[in-house]
């Protein structure tokens, strides 16, 4: 079995560049708006995904992951724990390659159904941390 260190690397590196941010909206205090501006600015296509569909960073927005009209690689979830393992199961069902839970993100049987699937996952992590250190 590959560490999670390994899991970090290939989603960020190999399994695509289309990233649906749950949780991402225009509200520039809040984390996901900064993580999704360092995503994009190391080459990711971020796709914002909240209730209020917003545009952020030239993005057009989803209501949820299943109005997304295009493959989405990466799942990154920035809800609370609670409401986590839900929008694991919606990335699992449409497709998505990855799911990533942010720090303080965690809900291991979300994680189990999702590795389950054969789908990778990380959890309490947060790739504008991660991926500068790819370099």
């Amino acid at each position: 079995m590959h560490s999670e260190t390994d899991t970090v690397r290939k989603i960020l590196t190999e399994l695509g560049d289309t990233w649906a941010i749950v949780g991402l909206s225009a509200n520039q205090d809040r984390a996901a708006y900064g993580v999704a501006q360092v995503l994009q600015r190391f080459g990711k296509r971020i796709v914002p995904v909240h209730p209020k569909a917003e545009t952020v960073h030239g993005e057009q927005g989803y209501a949820s992951l299943a109005d997304i009209p295009f493959p989405v690689d990466v799942v990154d979830v920035f809800v609370n724990s609670d409401l986590a393992g839900p929008v694991a199961d919606e990335a699992v069902s449409i497709g998505a390659k990855a799911v990533w839970f942010q720090l303080g993100v965690i809900d291991d049987a979300a994680y189990e159904r999702t590795r389950g699937a054969g789908v990778e996952m990380v959890m309490n992590r947060c790739p504008a941390i991660e991926i500068p250190a790819l370099r």
